[in-house]
């Protein structure tokens, strides 16, 4: 992107998108730029967008069923998120982390969902914690089922309810900005059984220290639990 316009990519020079597509947008409730960026963001996550793809400008319309003037929109704020990235030699394409980026990403995770585990004690009733706990058995079901799709979803409706009970939205929001640059990393994490098995016993070891509202055990679970994902996703294939 330069001067805050989206350059259109030849196809022959582009890496096509041929693994899976995007479904079309056809909802006519939210901005339509709302859900292009859901969309994408939704795609990189679960890895239909690899880190490094160039983004055609007509395969996403087509895919999509959206206009490029829409479609330009949402690139142009999810680059300036530091989701994708322009050069001049390869366009516009998904941003890749580096190790050292993705290091401090996970640093900046663990101090950010401590501090939203602190607030929910802080603030949450006891209808909001047993709602939690309901939460982390559906996160833990999927964790045993073993579907990335069904884990990411989980994951994320679990930290939502965390955050929206702290009264943290700007937590939630940064949260899920820092997963998503590090998406790839985190999906080869959550795609090793040993880390499921893991993942269960941290999460029930956080459950239990909010249901006790144990602030200092809670923060150091939840930093514990950010640690372990750093770990496992860093480590080699």
């Amino acid at each position: 992107m330069s001067n805050g316009v989206v350059k259109t990519l030849k196809p022959a020079a582009a890496r096509p998108i041929v693994a899976e597509r995007l479904a079309p947008l056809h909802q006519p409730s939210a901005p339509l730029r709302n859900k292009i960026i859901a969309a994408l963001r939704a795609a990189i996550e679960t890895g239909v967008l690899a880190p490094g793809q160039r983004l055609i400008e007509k395969d996403l319309c087509e895919q999509l069923a959206v206009s490029r003037t829409s479609l330009r929109e949402a690139l142009r704020e999810l680059q300036a998120e530091g989701i994708l990235e322009y050069s001049s030699s390869r366009g516009l394409a998904v941003a890749a982390v580096s190790i050292e980026d993705a290091k401090n990403i996970y640093r900046l995770r663990g101090v950010l969902e401590a501090l939203a585990v602190e607030q929910f004690i802080e603030q949450a009733d006891d209808a909001a914690v047993a709602e939690l706990v309901r939460e982390s058995e559906r996160l833990k079901k999927a964790y045993r089922g073993g579907v990335l799709e069904d884990i990411l979803v989980a994951k994320r409706a679990f930290y939502d309810h965390i955050c929206s009970g702290a009264k943290n939205p700007i937590a939630f929001d940064m949260i899920n900005r820092l997963v998503l640059r590090t998406s790839s990393l985190r999906n080869r994490s959550l795609l090793r059984k040993e880390r499921h098995q893991q993942s269960i016993k941290e999460i029930g070891r956080l459950i239990e220290a909010i249901q006790r509202r144990d602030i200092p055990r809670a923060r150091e679970t939840a930093i514990e639990h950010v640690n372990n994902s750093a770990i496992s996703a860093l480590q080699p294939r």
